[in-house]
């Protein structure tokens, strides 16, 4: 769980490595972000690994987000356990060098290793 979770800060949130992110799931893994409306810059629901690295590529490419770095030494960051092994949650509040915060929750459930799903859930209009 931890091995897998930090890899996807290090693909997604810290590097913005669209493959690295991708390779992360199962071939038919599911990205959603339920609180997104669709049209929405940050894609609403991605199915497959091949759709995840296109639209992720994509959306790494727009300048969005807040601006600035995240920092590492406020940021916040608590994984829960749950009653199956292969399911877990991640709790973060992510702080910017700029002094915004994101808050967010994300729901992993794993499948050989990989993330076969994974919801995210924040407010949508903190990204670009």
């Amino acid at each position: 769980m931890r091995e897998i979770f930090g890899r996807y800060l290090r693909a997604g949130a810290m590097s913005h490595d669209a493959d690295a992110l991708a390779e992360l799931f199962t071939e038919d893994g599911v990205y959603e972000a339920p609180l997104v409306p669709p049209g929405h810059a940050f894609p609403n629901r991605l199915e497959g690994r091949e759709a995840i690295r296109a639209a992720m590529a994509a959306y790494y490419a727009r300048a969005t987000g807040p601006d600035g770095a995240v920092d590492a030494e406020k940021t916040r960051l608590v994984l829960h356990d749950t009653a199956d092994p292969d399911v877990f949650m991640a709790e973060i509040d992510t702080v910017f060098d700029t002094g915004v915060t994101v808050s967010l929750v994300q729901i992993f459930r794993l499948r050989d290793g990989r993330i076969a799903l994974l919801r995210d859930y924040f407010a949508p209009d903190v990204v670009g």
